[in-house]
């Protein structure tokens, strides 16, 4: 079983700038990108993108561009799967692995509607 790369609330904000492009971006882009909720320094952005490097999370390229060498960054893990992984440890942490609690906990603290509760029957019919 791979090791499992945990990664910072700071750094999923650069992997979902990326999931959400489909395509590599720079440095410049993704800051960009970021600006629209958060107001990060370049070195902010540099760091967390390098942090996510070291820790096999996304794969970086050296491109010629204008003359210069710029690095495009892309994630090594889709969305999907990264939450399959952490819903599935959130479920083993929190309820002994058992998806039947997650839903009584779910249905215990109102955070369900009815109709939440019918949408999700609705989807379990059709996908079972």
């Amino acid at each position: 079983m791979e090791p499992k790369i945990v990664i910072s609330d700071a750094e999923l904000e650069i992997l979902d700038v990326l999931w959400t492009a489909k395509a590599s971006l720079n440095a410049g882009e993704i800051r960009s990108a970021l600006n629209n909720h958060k107001n990060w320094e370049r070195t902010t952005v540099l760091t967390l993108i390098q942090r996510l490097v070291k820790k096999g999370a996304l794969s970086q390229e050296k491109r010629a561009q204008n003359n210069r060498e710029i690095y495009y960054y892309t994630p090594c893990i889709a969305r999907e799967e990264y939450v399959r992984a952490e819903t599935k440890n959130f479920i083993e942490k929190f309820f002994k692995g058992r998806s039947k609690n997650l839903a009584a906990a779910l249905v215990d603290s109102d955070a369900l509607t009815k109709k939440d509760i019918e949408e999700l029957r609705d989807y379990f019919n059709q996908n079972l």
